[in-house]
């Protein structure tokens, strides 16, 4: 954009730069969460009632880490993955359907990476516990963890990207 771009022609490709980056960081949000997802799986001896099996149902019925973050990490993947269609289609939305997806993905994307916190907190204070444990025998403790951190750092330049845009829309 040279020096001399009308006013308007300089507000257009803002708003072009930046739709485009918060897209793309849905994209390796997406990206980051899916991968994710596929290191935190619920417990194969639990689900199968092989050894494993928690005894008492207070036991079973409490939520894990694991599952939460896997939760938060579909959700993720399936609201970047919207958000990011949305905005690179052609065809103009109105304003308001632009802002609420963008605005949605923002939250999801904030959520996904506290959960990801989380579980890279839990996971540096104690042992990889039942949720990982499985895991453990083609990944690492510090690749999981690894992973969580990856996951947390993309979902936070997500929401940071679809607030950049947001502020763009506004002008």
């Amino acid at each position: 954009m040279g020096a001399d771009a009308p006013p308007g022609q300089a507000a257009l490709v803002r708003f072009l730069e930046d739709r485009f980056a918060c897209a793309l960081a849905c994209v390796e949000c997406a990206r980051a969460c899916a991968l994710r997802v596929s290191f935190v799986e619920l417990e194969p001896a639990a689900v199968q009632g092989g050894p494993g099996v928690t005894s008492s149902l207070e036991e079973q019925l409490r939520p894990r880490r694991g599952a939460e973050l896997r939760r938060r990490a579909l959700l993720c993947v399936e609201v970047c993955d919207a958000t990011c269609r949305l905005l690179s289609e052609e065809a103009w939305r109105d304003e308001y359907t632009i802002r609420l997806q963008v605005e949605w993905c923002r939250a999801v994307a904030l959520e996904c990476a506290r959960a990801c916190d989380r579980t890279t907190e839990s996971d540096a204070e104690s042992d990889a516990g039942p949720d990982v444990e499985w895991a453990a025998e083609w990944r690492s403790e510090s690749e999981l963890r690894s992973e969580s951190e990856s996951c947390g750092e993309a979902c936070r330049a997500c929401a940071r990207a679809c607030s950049d845009f947001l502020a763009t829309l506004s002008t």
